[in-house]
Formats: C-alpha cells, sequence, structure tokens
C-alpha cells in the first residue's frame, strides 16, 4: 500500500483526511489550512511544510528537552534496534537495556525510590500508580483505601482513570472512571486567592484537603496526586511549601504522595527530578514520561519506593499488571542517551541560568494592556490575557485570545499553545540567550497586534 504524501499549497497533507488528531476540534479541521504540517526538526527548530522555519516554543508537546534530531539519541535508538529490536519484561524475562535505565531512574530519583515500572505514556504511568497503590492496600489488609485526592486545574492524563483525576473541564461530554477521585482546591493564588496573602491562601488550601479527608475518612483514601506546576491546566504555581505541607498532611494521614513530574522532569525547572530538589516534598511514587526520552520514544516509568515495592513482591503476591510495549529496548535505549547527554551538556544545571533568563523575559510582559498575570518557572511558561487587568477579567471564550495570539506568533516564526486565554510556552531546553530574546520579542510584538484589534 502506497501513501500519497504531496503536499498542497495550503500545507495539508492529502493523507491526513484520515488521521484522527488528539485534542482537536475535528469538525474545523475539515477545512482546507486548518493544519499546520511539521515536515522537519532540529535542535530548537521546526519546519513546516511551507519552508517556514519555527521556533518550537512548545518542545513537541512538553517532551524534546534535548532538542531535535540529536545524533546521539538517534544513533543509540539504531544501535539498539540493530541488537535487539523487542522483548518483553513480563514473567522471567528481561533484557539489559531496561535493567540498566531502572537502575539509572534509581539513582536519579530522590531519597527510597529504587523500583521502577515502565509503561508508554504519561497516563499509563498515572494509572498504573493507582492500580498498584490498590493492589498495595489489598496485601496489607486495608481494601477500603481506594479512593484519590486530586485538584482543580490538574492534568494527569487522558485515559479512563488519569482523566477522571484530570481537572473536570478536560472531560466535558467524554465519561471517566467515576466514584474513586476527589477534587481539592486550585492552589492558584493569583485566581483563588482573593483578599489573602500567599501565606493565609497556603492555610486556606491545607485546611480545605484536611477538611476533605476528614469527610472521606483517611482509611479510605489510596493517594494524593499532585503536579509540581500544574501544566496543562493553566501554569499553576502554588504557593511556597504548598507541597512540603502537603507531603506532611499525606503523612498525618497515611495516604500515599504521587509526584506527576511527566513535564516538569529532566530538566525543565533546573534538576532531573523537581519534587524534591526545588519543592521539598519526598513522594512514595513519582511519575515521568516526556523529557525521558525527549520525546524520541515513547516511554514512561512509574518509579516506587522500596516499602511499596517490598509488600507488593511479598511472597504470595502475583504483579498482574503491565504493557506489551513496557520498557521497550528501543524507548530504553533512547532515554539511556538522553539522559548521557543532558549530564554531559550539564543541561538542568545550565537550564538554573538560560531558563531564569526566559522567564524573566516573560515576565517583563506584564507591563501589556491585556496581560493580567505571567506565571510559570524557567522553561514551563504561561500568559493569562484578560479583558480588565484590574479586575482580573477573563476574555469571552468566544473570543479565541490564546489562539489570536499564538497565530500571530506563529506568523513571525515561533510556536506557542493556546489554552483558552492563556498562552503555554513549554520549549526545548537548548535554547541559547539570542533564541531567548527573539521569543519575548515576538511574544510582545504578537499581543500587541492582538490588542490593537480588540
Amino acid at each position: 500500500m502506497s501513501l500519497d504524501l504531496d503536499m498542497s499549497t495550503d500545507g495539508v497533507l492529502t493523507a491526513d483526511t484520515h488521521l484522527v488528531q488528539s485534542f482537536a476540534d475535528l469538525n474545523a479541521l475539515k477545512q482546507d489550512g486548518a493544519r499546520t504540517v511539521i515536515v522537519g526538526a532540529e535542535g530548537a527548530y521546526v519546519t513546516d511544510s511551507e519552508g517556514n522555519r519555527l521556533i518550537d516554543g512548545i518542545g513537541g508537546l512538553w517532551c524534546v528537552n534535548a532538542g531535535h534530531r540529536r545524533p546521539e539519541i538517534i544513533a543509540a535508538i539504531t544501535e539498539q534496534l540493530e541488537t535487539l529490536d523487542y522483548y518483553s519484561t513480563f514473567y522471567n524475562f528481561t533484557h539489559p537495556t531496561a535493567a540498566t535505565l531502572a537502575a539509572k531512574l534509581a539513582e536519579l530519583a530522590p531519597g527510597p525510590l529504587n523500583k521502577v515500572h515502565f509503561g508508554n505514556s504519561g497516563s499509563v504511568a498515572n494509572d498504573s500508580a493507582v492500580r498498584i497503590l490498590h493492589h498495595y492496600y489489598n496485601r496489607l489488609g486495608q481494601p477500603k483505601k481506594k479512593q484519590v485526592l486530586s485538584r482543580h486545574g490538574a492534568y494527569h492524563g487522558s485515559t479512563h482513570l488519569a482523566i477522571a483525576m484530570t481537572t473536570p473541564g478536560y472531560s466535558e461530554g467524554w465519561d471517566k472512571a467515576e466514584g474513586l477521585v476527589h477534587h481539592l482546591r486550585c492552589p492558584h493564588h493569583w485566581r483563588e486567592g482573593a483578599d489573602m496573602s500567599e501565606a493565609e491562601f497556603l492555610d486556606a488550601l491545607i485546611d480545605d484537603a484536611k477538611d476533605k479527608v476528614e469527610e472521606i475518612g483517611a482509611e479510605n483514601i489510596a493517594c494524593f496526586i499532585a503536579e509540581p506546576i500544574m501544566g496543562a491546566g493553566g501554569i499553576i504555581v502554588p504557593p511556597a511549601g504548598y507541597h512540603a505541607a502537603m507531603g506532611a498532611l499525606c503523612r498525618d494521614y497515611e495516604i500515599k504522595y504521587i509526584s506527576d513530574e511527566v513535564v516538569t522532569a529532566f530538566g525543565r525547572l533546573g534538576h532531573f527530578f523537581a519534587s524534591k530538589d526545588v519543592f521539598d516534598v519526598q513522594p512514595d511514587i513519582i511519575t515521568t514520561a516526556k523529557g525521558l526520552t525527549s520525546g524520541y520514544q515513547p516511554l514512561s516509568a512509574t518509579i516506587l519506593s522500596d516499602e511499596i515495592h517490598e509488600v507488593i513482591s511479598d511472597e504470595g503476591a502475583m504483579f498482574l499488571h503491565g504493557m506489551t510495549y513496557s520498557g521497550h529496548p528501543a524507548a530504553s535505549a533512547a532515554a539511556l542517551a538522553n539522559i548521557a547527554l543532558m549530564e554531559r551538556e550539564g543541561i538542568p544545571e545550565r537550564v538554573r541560568i538560560t531558563g531564569k533568563r526566559f522567564e524573566t523575559n516573560l515576565c517583563a510582559l506584564s507591563d501589556l494592556e491585556m496581560v493580567g498575570e505571567v506565571r510559570g518557572s524557567h522553561f514551563m511558561m504561561g500568559i493569562e490575557f484578560v479583558r480588565d487587568k484590574a479586575a482580573k477579567t477573563p476574555f469571552a471564550s468566544e473570543d479565541q485570545i490564546g489562539l489570536k495570539v499564538a497565530r500571530q506568533a506563529q506568523k513571525r516564526g515561533l510556536i506557542a499553545r493556546p489554552l483558552g486565554n492563556i498562552l503555554i510556552l513549554s520549549p526545548t531546553l537548548v535554547m541559547d540567550e539570542t533564541m531567548i530574546d527573539s521569543t519575548a520579542e515576538i511574544l510582545r510584538e504578537s499581543i500587541v497586534e492582538v490588542q490593537s484589534g480588540l
């Protein structure tokens, strides 16, 4: 079977009429010119079918941390495929690449997180974490501990359980796992804090969590799951001390703490893992994906504490969970090469400098009339647009302000991600100072252009 991959003048693949795209307005995609077709990439740039070279301001999808087309990663994948293309990690089978990667992740992860289960996406990693904990509590004779605490504004994936743990707006019109997940208050001080100081808002958040635990009963709650910084929920940074305080609350009530580092790990915030180094919390489980391979292969990891593993590996305990591609050799090789590259080039350490420049440059956009808040950290930033800055009045959804700014930015050579009234930036971590400054200039010009047309 041959595919017609000729490009039409509007940049749409003729074969693309058969592709169902994720998180898209499928009706709008029926229109000619609605898609941007990416045909090449290198470093911090991608190239579209019209020949435009664009700064990849979303890093593929939060994931191309090491940059595009790195020969070291490509060579590692190729060599692995030529040696062992595939074998499973089921039953008593294993292979050296997955075992070596598990050992490396145990070395990088904080505290006693030394056992690694592989999957193929962040959604699967988070589903696996909850499923493992349900089994863990069954083994301990506490079968009622099944409930999950999440938060409004969270994003934990799109599988049936992960979407239930995600903020409710992402499942509108769709079904999800019911009866398991309870959403705590969103930790967004600028929007939710009213007249409270940040410290007062933190106290209110912890009180809200305590009230919810008391309402449900700690004996019924398996875990609390949280992103260090909320990603697809709008780049929400919690008040200082939030994660440490929630970690203490979870310990007091014997609730396991899952840190969803699908986005924040592997250098995006300047460390391989952000939970302990940046937010001073020791999770019982860390989940990760995306930057684990810099997007070169699909791979995720659910990293467990020794204590959890001891219970689920005790005599008579069968681990009845796994996926065909768990620990795939080529994906594991990609991750090992990616981590080695990051260590060799000191990418996380460099991000502590370049990421701060990126953050500072974007925060300077706050002087623009319709920029309500610029928030985030390092190479994980969001810009929220408002109709009235003093009152924080949002634009109507039909105004599509984020989309309008993103389109203006793309005309000027930058891909950014619109999310309602928010524009998200999560670029590759290999941007230099010139490119960082250029990104901020493009964003300023684009926002001014849209602002002038209101």
